[in-house]
């Protein structure tokens, strides 16, 4: 186990992300959490910035037979993010993405709603974002949250996780102005197996981190 619990990952990316900041390459950040995983680590990215944290809820669309089984993802009001290869590969048409793409644009505003409990989205613009979560397997969501954060015109976007798996590393790195990643595997396997806790938070974990008034 490379991690303890998503605190102690954290405090590392923290450290390593400081070190950017200290040479300028980090100038007015943002920090934008990939809820619910990666709110507990960008807790500590935050606090070592001394930056501003705030969530961008972001929601994988499974595939309709198997939703585990990603096929897209989308962020805000954006159109979804869909992997043509793999529906094409699955057999699946859009249309039948349709019911999967309105339950989770529900969910997604459920959660913006409990959230941010009435407070807007923070402005971008011209300020570094950095986008955080837990770990990356296959990097969709995050595709999804940094195409959706570029189109806000921040000055510079940062792609940060614990662990990232190869294929995910090279995707973000034609998203992202740059990508930290303290750990790419050759074979990640699964984010779970990097942390010897993993617990799913809940949305009063997020609320509590947040410290949002409920």
């Amino acid at each position: 186990m490379r991690f303890r619990d998503r605190r102690q990952a954290g405090g590392e990316l923290a450290e390593t992300l400081r070190t950017r900041q200290s040479e300028g390459a980090l100038p007015d950040p943002v920090v934008l959490a990939l809820p619910r995983g990666g709110v507990a680590v960008a807790r500590e990215v935050a606090a070592a910035l001394r930056a501003p944290l705030d969530v961008l809820v972001v929601r994988k669309i499974g595939a309709p037979f198997q939703e585990e089984l990603g096929v897209g993802a989308m962020a805000g009001d954006e159109v979804p993010l869909l992997d043509e290869d793999a529906l094409r590969h699955l057999g699946i048409g859009e249309a039948a993405l349709a019911p999967v793409i309105e339950r989770e644009r529900a969910e997604l505003r459920r959660r913006e709603r409990l959230y941010r409990q009435g407070r807007p989205a923070p402005d971008l613009r011209g300020r570094t974002v950095i986008v955080v979560d837990d770990g990356l397997a296959t990097g969709s969501t995050a595709r999804a949250a940094l195409r959706f954060v570029r189109r806000q015109e921040p000055g510079r976007v940062v792609l940060a996780a614990p662990v990232c798996s190869t294929e995910a590393a090279r995707l973000m790195r034609t998203e992202a102005d740059e990508v930290i990643c303290l750990h790419v595997p050759a074979a990640l396997m699964a984010v779970g197996l990097w942390y010897q806790d993993f617990a799913q938070l809940t949305d009063q974990d997020v609320l509590e981190v947040l410290h949002v008034p409920h």
